[in-house]
């Protein structure tokens, strides 16, 4: 294909950060209206490569990059954002550039707002034209709707669950007029099943008008389902290109790992059937966009259950409560004793860690090190990692860096040391970091929500396995969140589907998909049990 026929290349890309070489001599070509996948582990330089085409400030102040951007077959010196968007490039990023305070219409057209003249504006200055609010909401409507999102554009950001934050900031971008090629950074890591799938019936009708996509993302069945042409990167290298029609999942993942990924394989535990390790009674949390209202909940001592359901019904707000982190009521028993309630620290004394779905919000101090973070609750909560000399206490700093290293190593945290601060990892480390946070309060229960992810398919079988090895080998009672069924089913031994707050029924891994799909709806139609209560 001639040099003109590509809306975008990038020519011999090459990066390195303070003498370590990220990328080398990247090369990718896209087409308009075409969809073209970005694929790699956590580490092999997708995102450091996104960020050059963007026009990062971290790439230019960091010494620039090797090679040459081409945009509609002329050179293009991108230097900044403004820039990038100015030559047509939008970008949807995986960490959420909303403003929280502003309505969705507000961040959608956010720096390209629509105004009307007033009296003062016609005496005096332009400058002074007020927002014309009407047109604003109509084009906020519009690029909502080919999101196939049913929300409100007047509503604020604050407080709306994560997958609908994703689906604003992707319908911020198709709402630009000159927009020629739109980058998806893992745009259906927080979304549910059905809404990745509009999502990708969006991404089809976005290429259909000649836009070219950049989809980064590690589900490798969207990739097969929705992308062209596909790059794979490992350690910042271009391991190869292929098309849909000749490759499979199985390769793509060999190649982006450099093995090939076996099926997490689960074992067989002990599951004590006549004790509840965990259970929960009326038990009701005010969480935006995910209350639980009124749930009864018996979690079996040793096995692993999963917490599944549409976004907003409940799902997310499950650990939340338990762990005092949004208002709840009702009751919440540990080995048959009451928890007591909206109380972080008290969980955590009662051996519950949590692993929270917001990582960057709630499980990380982004400006300190990974050898701190995780050593940082332990050490508030539970007195360790502390050396005491009578009434004085001291970190223990060479313990601390100890135990930072024997986790990295056990979840193959990729950084350039155990004192790198967690703001500089990719999103699947910062998320293994999280995990090892948890992992060091040695809790007898464990929550987790979304634990894979933003995690590459290497690193999640990674993060899956080690949850079934505590639970197999040191008898962990884990309860599990995702929006992922795939995920649970792989791993759980049930799986509880949440519908508007309700715990809507219990499922085996092995039931119908038809079962799972009537459940998440909301219509199932439940089977009397002897008891009449669900266990």
């Amino acid at each position: 294909m001639e040099t003109a026929n590509f809306v975008l290349q990038m020519k011999g890309i090459g990066k390195e950060y303070y003498g370590t070489r990220v990328l080398e001599n990247i090369n990718i070509n896209l087409a308009p209206g075409e969809i073209h996948a970005v694929l790699g582990e956590n580490g092999a330089g997708k995102s450091t490569l996104m960020n050059i085409l963007f026009g990062m400030s971290v790439i230019h102040s960091t010494g620039g990059f090797e090679g040459e951007v081409l945009i509609n077959g002329e050179s293009a010196n991108i230097k900044s954002p403004v820039e990038a968007m100015e030559a047509g490039i939008g970008m949807v990023h995986q960490e959420f550039m909303l403003i929280p305070e502003y309505t969705i219409t507000e961040n959608i057209k956010l720096n390209r707002e629509i105004t009307k003249p007033n009296i003062f504006s016609r005496l005096i200055s332009n400058k002074l034209e007020t927002l014309d609010r009407i047109e604003m909401n109509k084009d906020a409507k519009k690029a909502l709707k080919t999101l196939d999102l049913n929300i409100e554009e007047w509503i604020k950001i604050a407080g709306l669950p994560v997958g609908y934050m994703q689906f604003v900031e992707i319908a911020r971008e198709i709402d630009k007029s000159n927009l020629k090629v739109l980058v998806f950074d893992e745009p259906t890591a927080v979304l549910t099943e059905s809404e990745a799938s509009n999502l990708l019936d969006a991404m089809r009708t976005i290429s259909s008008k000649g836009i070219a996509i950049l989809f980064i993302t590690h589900r490798l069945d969207e990739v097969m389902e929705v992308a062209d042409n596909m790059t794979v990167l490992r350690d910042g290298k271009l391991v190869g290109v292929r098309k849909k029609e000749e490759t499979s999942i199985d390769e793509l993942a060999e190649m982006m790992v450099g093995r090939k990924i076996n099926k997490v394989e689960k074992g067989t535990n002990t599951i004590d059937e006549s004790v509840y390790k965990l259970e929960l009674k009326n038990f009701s949390v005010d969480m935006p966009g995910e209350k639980i209202k009124g749930m009864d909940l018996k979690v079996r001592k040793g096995e692993i259950i999963g917490i599944g359901g549409l976004a907003g019904q409940g799902k997310i707000g499950v650990a939340n409560g338990v762990a005092g982190l949004y208002p709840s009521k009702g009751e919440v028993l540990i080995d048959g004793t009451p928890l007591p309630l909206n109380n972080p620290k008290e969980s955590i004394n009662r051996r519950i860690a949590f692993v929270s779905e917001d990582r960057r919000a709630v499980g990380l101090l982004l400006d300190i090190g990974i050898d701190m973070n995780i050593a940082v609750t332990a050490m508030q909560n539970k007195g360790g990692f502390l050396k005491h000399y009578g009434i004085f206490s001291q970190q223990d700093t060479k313990a601390i860096k100890e135990h930072a290293e024997k986790m990295r190593k056990e979840l193959d945290i990729r950084c350039t040391g155990v004192d790198q601060p967690t703001r500089r990892l990719s999103g699947g480390n910062q998320q293994k970091v999280c995990i090892a946070r948890a992992l060091t309060l040695e809790p007898e229960i464990l929550f987790v929500s979304e634990p894979t992810r933003g995690i590459d398919v290497g690193a999640k079988k990674l993060v899956l396995d080690t949850l079934v090895k505590l639970n197999q080998e040191k008898g962990m009672t884990i309860v599990m969140t995702s929006s992922e069924l795939g995920e649970l089913r792989s791993v759980c031994d049930r799986i509880a589907i949440i519908n508007e707050g309700k715990l809507e029924g219990i499922l085996s891994p092995d039931d119908s998909d038809k079962d799972y799909g009537l459940m998440m709806a909301g219509n199932y139609s439940k089977k009397a049990n002897s008891g009449g209560e669900v266990e």
